[in-house]
């Protein structure tokens, strides 16, 4: 399996997975994406829904798998994998990423995103994370001349 990294926490609030987030926070995620991936070869995306039944991480994986997130060229995609109803979420790191930042680092972004949702700032704390990421995908992989945005920015559901 491609991904070898996941960390789980329970996530607070609820409600239907294309409501989660308003119109305006899901267009501030999206432009967090394009941004971020303005200066990595890295792939970030996020996905969401309602439910999550068995394992988070079993179900992170398919998806990560499903959206092609393996296939990247320097295999450092990051998927931002949530269930609203289970208030499940899971960060999944793919091989080439999680070799440079290892596991702490996921932990801290979780536990920052995870302090965003508990403020009520989920667009504007999910936002900061993917940002966040971005940044040390670049650090990692660096945008070249002639890379392509090989995966879609848009949230899946």
């Amino acid at each position: 399996m491609p991904i070898l990294y996941a960390v789980l926490k329970n996530l607070v609030g609820a409600g239907e997975a294309k409501s989660f987030f308003s119109a305006d926070e899901q267009q501030l995620i999206m432009d967090a994406i394009q941004t971020a991936e303005s200066k990595t070869s890295g792939e970030i995306r996020v996905h969401i829904e309602n439910f999550c039944f068995g394992s988070e991480v079993m179900r992170a994986q398919k998806v990560f798998t499903k959206l092609n997130m393996h296939s990247t060229n320097e295999r450092n995609g990051v998927l931002i994998y949530i269930a609203v109803s289970h208030k499940k979420i899971a960060i999944i790191g793919d091989e080439g990423i999680h070799k440079k930042l290892g596991d702490e680092y996921w932990e801290n972004l979780v536990k920052n995103l995870i302090s965003n949702f508990q403020k009520n700032k989920k667009g504007e704390g999910l936002a900061q994370s993917i940002i966040e990421c971005g940044k040390q995908l670049g650090n990692f992989f660096p945008r070249l001349e002639g890379d392509k945005d090989e995966l879609s920015n848009s949230i899946s559901f």
